[in-house]
């Protein structure tokens, strides 16, 4: 299952190297990326930092074990490799990120489209709602139409007789 392929990582195509190396550009990029999240701890840049130091002291303080004297041309040459190797893989990284993202925008935006017209149909389904409800008897005409059913305290059926005014006198 860890092998699937992704829906939000785009997929790219094998490409060959003059025919008898063939690169997947997906298992280079996972690469690349794992090298770049190493090159970003501060657990890579401790350990370069101790290594640098122990460089350093070897061959300034140890006379016999002298193999890079004070320019330290080797050690300049192995940070010029480093970063020559680096740069590209952490470029590869950031790539296929933004290519993470950009399917990942697609996806965004398809999901608010749908959204949008979910919502555009609910308010068209809650607008002939009140029409309809509008044309419906309201709460008042019904109380007055049941008062008109209903006898009055007398037992008199208001139906059958019509309302009567009371002379004063």
């Amino acid at each position: 299952m860890a092998d699937a392929p992704r829906l939000d990582v785009p997929r790219g195509r094998t490409r060959s190297l003059a025919g008898f190396l063939r690169l997947n550009p997906d298992a280079v990029g996972q690469f690349a990326e794992g090298i770049a999240r190493f090159l970003g701890t501060g657990r890579f840049l401790a350990v370069q930092t101790i290594i640098v130091i122990v460089w350093i002291t070897l061959n300034v303080v140890a006379v016999r074990l002298r193999w890079d004297p004070y320019p330290f041309i080797l050690l300049n040459l192995a940070f010029s490799t480093q970063a020559a190797y680096a740069a590209p893989l952490i470029l590869l990284a950031q790539n296929r990120q933004a290519d993470r993202d950009r399917v990942q925008a697609e996806e965004d935006r398809a999901r608010a489209a749908s959204t949008r017209a979910d919502t555009e149909y609910l308010a068209r389904e809650l607008a002939s709602l009140r029409v309809a409800v509008g044309e419906l008897a309201t709460r008042d005409f019904i109380r007055s139409e049941l008062g008109r059913l209903v006898p009055d305290e007398t037992g008199d059926d208001r139906r059958d007789k019509p309302k009567r005014r009371d002379a004063v006198g």
